[in-house]
């Protein structure tokens, strides 16, 4: 029977099923941070039950972190309090974390890869929804809730439901600012953010295999933004070759058969899924949003839509109310206040070099303040080795360490009251960077154009 890559992960963790009950799936890796852990130690700790295997499991602070570089003092009690208990817990289960100041600190979605830890064809759960970062790797990743991490620690296994399975087609190709975060915005806007709802996506396509393995990420980050449970990618060449000697990727003749299993995974032709579409990207151009939800986006060289345009009349009104914008309106030209690089979806080496080459011999405008901040301390050391930062500090902007810095507003970096930012993050929600703040989400390189002219760039400041 012709099989989807979605459906051959599941089939071969799946441990038990009985009709009317959600499956038994076996894990095979845990990613644990900070804020969702502590519950599901203390939970084991308190029943005496041990961790099965605690080998499978990493950890990394990212979310309650400062990033200035006096960071190891953390001014919050209550987050200082999730990163010490963090570091006490792994110290007494002998879980391995990577802490600051152990070159690979950083964002659990952007560590786990580099590690080598995603690995394809894996079963990869972590307490964060934007887990479905390492489906890029052909990996069946999803986030789950604090009582089903305490559940994998102590048994390897969960219960879900069976997701439906939906296969995501991009078709042609774009022009030359369209970026892999354009794409991802671009489906959600036509499919809503409800529009995967219970599903896990499947990318497919040309523009697709022609992506790196970072730009993959970070169309997989953004599933979750259109209610999939995940999203993932085929491996391929591209992905052997990132993975290739990375430190828990298989080595020797481990790794040869590895690699022919991974390519197996690969959906069948003519495999049959639940949903499908096709997304005509054919000369398409860079996208941001413009309300308060991810659906809420438009291509750069559009205007924003009428409240009778279609959806939901209530959430229109409510979108233009908190971002002081009207129907009809060109977004190019909208003043900024802040301008955030970072975060699991685009705070990767790649987005970086990106910025640099638009921020290279030119100033940040006076009228905003700028974060370019590191997924992980190995992308700031390759910042640093190839001369990124310096280019980040002759243009005025502040280049931080690494976190989750101002993407959800959980560490002392906040946008302020009432200010707009322009932000390379996944969410757009009213208050997501800080209380009444305004988001708009973009590329790398649409943030780094806008930080310089103080207002939204147009495609034409791009080059």
């Amino acid at each position: 029977m012709k099989q989807n890559i979605i459906n051959k992960i599941w089939n071969t963790h799946l441990v038990h099923s009985k009709a009317g009950f959600p499956e038994m799936l076996y894990i095979d890796r845990i990613l644990l941070h900070e804020v969702t852990s502590a519950q599901a130690f203390a939970e084991l700790k308190n029943r005496n039950i041990p961790i099965r295997n605690k080998h499978n499991i990493i950890a990394t602070v990212d979310h309650s972190i400062p990033t200035d570089k006096n960071r190891i003092v953390i001014a919050d009690e209550i987050a200082r309090k999730q990163v010490d208990t963090l570091r006490a817990n792994c110290k007494e289960t002998g879980i391995t974390i990577y802490d600051i100041d152990s070159h690979h600190q950083g964002i659990v979605h952007v560590v786990g890869p580099e590690l080598g830890f995603t690995l394809p064809g894996k079963t990869i759960i972590c307490g964060d929804s934007h887990t479905s970062t390492h489906g890029a790797f052909g990996a069946l990743a999803f986030g789950v809730g604090t009582s089903e991490i305490t559940h994998a620690m102590a048994s390897s296994c969960i219960l879900q439901d069976k997701p439906k399975t939906y296969k995501v087609e991009f078709k042609g190709m774009p022009n030359q600012y369209f970026t892999a975060k354009d794409a991802i915005l671009k489906l959600i806007a036509e499919i809503g953010i409800g529009g995967g709802k219970g599903c896990v996506i499947e990318y497919v396509g040309e523009y697709i295999r022609s992506l790196s393995m970072e730009a993959r990420m970070t169309i997989c980050n953004m599933s979750i933004e259109c209610g999939a449970r995940a999203g993932l990618i085929a491996p391929d060449a591209t992905t052997l070759s990132y993975l290739e000697g990375r430190e828990y990727a298989p080595k020797g003749a481990d790794w040869e058969q590895a690699k022919q299993e991974w390519l197996a995974l690969a959906s069948d032709e003519g495999a049959d899924y639940d949903y499908s579409i096709t997304i005509d990207i054919s000369g398409a151009g860079p996208m941001i949003t413009w309300g308060i939800n991810p659906e809420h986006a438009i291509a750069l060289n559009e205007t924003t839509p009428a409240i009778n345009a279609g959806g939901d009349k209530a959430t229109l009104e409510k979108a233009y109310a908190y971002t002081q914008l009207q129907p009809g309106q060109s977004l190019i030209g909208t003043a900024i206040d802040f301008a955030f690089v970072g975060s699991c979806t685009n705070g990767r080496i790649e987005d970086l070099r990106a910025v640099a080459k638009i921020l290279d011999g030119r100033k940040v405008a006076n009228n905003v303040t700028m974060y370019i901040v590191p997924g992980s301390e190995q992308v700031m050391e390759m910042a640093q080795a190839e001369g990124l930062d310096k280019i980040f500090a002759a243009a005025g902007a502040d280049f931080r360490m690494p976190g989750c810095s101002m993407c959800l507003a959980m560490n002392p970096d906040k946008v302020p009251e009432g200010k707009r930012c322009i932000s390379t993050t996944n969410r757009n929600f009213i208050g997501r960077q800080g209380p009444n703040s305004i988001t708009h989400l973009a590329s790398p390189q649409t943030v780094a154009a806008s930080a310089v002219l103080g207002k939204i760039a147009g495609q034409e400041h791009l080059a």
